[in-house]
This record gives structure tokens, sequence and C-alpha cells, in this order.
């Protein structure tokens, strides 16, 4: 049986189908003329209906139940087993969020939208995706039936602002000693490979770590899901890998991107991850460029 909530969804994507609205603007107009329509068919004080609107448009436009973590600032990981059960990792320690998404269905709708953000797709055929959502957060989706308890998201959120070299170096992350010696190896262009544990910190290290390229030099970077955040490095290419489509055809790959990228005049190529045969790329194009 439909919740009432789930009837308001309904009216709403109704009529922003029928007039085909696509700014957020217009969107809150149409769900606040729907809550206040006969159609609903119940009186709503002012405080419930401004409730009804935030979790409406989130449902629509954001993350529905997932929004409220999303916004919060210490929370560094979401991650979704299933509808009813998520948890979160907030200042380093892992807890249990209490909400849940109304339905699988709601879940799985959720995750198509993930998915749109960087034109990935995914479905039964292809149940693992790597995608990024708008603010540049990471996400991770495995679908049933490789996951058996249902979809399972894991999203990886980052700070607004890239942390510096200087950060680091307070919190005790790195040396000064050890910072300096780095600065020296980055300027003159020696190959650098940064490894570590799943969420040791290797993007962000990379991040403090190009600080310190030459601002006039020209720098390539190259990633499964754009997360990198430069600043300071005026001429900056930025690109992505591409999945193949439902015919198997249209696929770019990271050794793709990596052997055109020669062809850019690089002075700096930074990929982000490295994990089979793309590697015999990168070496061959640090032999090149020795």
């Amino acid at each position: 049986m439909k919740s009432w909530r789930d009837e308001l969804q309904e009216l709403v994507v109704e009529k922003l189908d029928m007039e085909q609205m696509t700014e957020d603007s217009t969107i809150i107009n149409v769900i606040d003329e729907v809550l206040i329509s006969q159609k609903t068919k119940k009186y709503l004080p002012l405080s419930l209906r401004f409730r009804y609107r935030k979790e409406l448009f989130d449902s629509l436009r954001r993350l529905d139940i997932l929004s409220e973590v999303s916004d919060d600032p210490d929370v560094t990981e979401i991650m979704v087993n299933g509808p009813n059960h998520i948890f979160v990792e907030r200042n380093g320690k892992i807890e249990e969020f209490e909400g849940n998404f109304s339905s699988q269905k709601k879940l799985e709708d959720i995750i198509q939208q993930m998915a749109s953000y960087a034109n990935r797709r995914v479905n039964e055929a292809n149940p693992i995706v790597d995608t990024r959502l708008k603010d540049g957060s990471r996400v991770n989706i495995v679908l049933p039936p490789i996951a058996l308890d249902g979809p399972v998201v894991t999203i990886r959120r980052f700070t607004k602002e890239p942390i510096s070299m200087e950060q680091l170096i307070r919190w005790g992350s790195i040396s000064r000693e050890a910072a300096d010696f780095l600065k020296i190896m980055v300027i003159c262009g020696y190959n650098i490979f940064i490894s570590g544990g799943t969420g040791s910190g290797k993007t962000t290290f990379l991040g403090a770590l190009a600080e310190y390229i030459p601002s006039e030099q020209r720098v390539i970077t190259i990633e499964d899901s754009a997360e990198l955040r430069l600043v300071g490095i005026k001429n900056l290419v930025r690109m992505e890998t591409r999945m193949a489509n439902l015919e198997g055809n249209y696929e770019v790959t990271i050794r793709d991107l990596i052997r055109n990228a020669l062809r850019q005049r690089p002075d700096r190529i930074i990929v982000g991850e490295i994990r089979s045969k793309e590697a015999f790329d990168m070496l061959n194009a640090i032999i090149c460029t020795i």
C-alpha cells in the first residue's frame, strides 16, 4: 500500500513530466502547488509542509534519505547495505544511521540517479560501477545478484577545500623534512608513485603534492572517475574513462587515455589509479620521457 508521501511524489512527477520542468526552483514551485492543492485532501500545518517539501525535493533531485548525511561536513563515508541498513563514518568513527529508504525500488532509483551524474550505466548485466556525484564524492555501486542482500552503495566524501601540504604537516601526517624533499622531487620532474590501503589518503596526498607543480606547466589528469582537485594550475586537462555502451562499443579505457595524453604535449601526466594492463602503458610513457 502506498504511503501518502509516495502519492504526493507521484503527483509531483506527473506534473513535471507534463510541463517538462527541470530547474530546481521550478520543481519546488510544483511541489508547493501539489501540497496546497485539493488533490492532497489533507490539511498540512506549515511546519509539516516545509518538511514534505524538503523530503520530496531531496527524493527527486538529491539523494533522498541520504541528503541529511551528505550535508554533514563531519561525514566522510556513507555506506548503504540495502534499503534498511545505512552506516556513516563521522570523525573517524562508524555509526549506524537511523533513517532508511522507503523501499528497495527507491534505493534503485537513487542509484540510477548517482550513475547518471558521470554518464555511467549500472544494471544486472553490469552490476559493479564506480562513479561520482556532482560535488566530487566518489561512489561505488554493487547491485544484486552480486550483492546478496540488496544494492550496496559506498560514498567517499571529500572536504570542500582541498587539503594542503601545510595542513598535513600541522596534523603530523608528514614531517617538514619529508615535505621539503618531495617538493624538490616534484619540481625536478621525478616520477612518483603513491600507494596505500583503502581510505589511507592517497588521493588527498596526491592533491597536496600537486601544489608543488610549477604553475606554468601543462598537466593532464587521467582517472576512472574524476575526483582529483588541483589548484593553481591554469593549463590543466582533465580526462575520464568511458564505459562501453549496451552493444559493447565506444569504451575509452585508462590505456587509451594514457596513449592519447602523450600526444597532447604534457609536462606532467597524473594517473589517478592503475590496476591492470594500463601499468604497461604508464611504464612505457615513463621510459619514453627519460
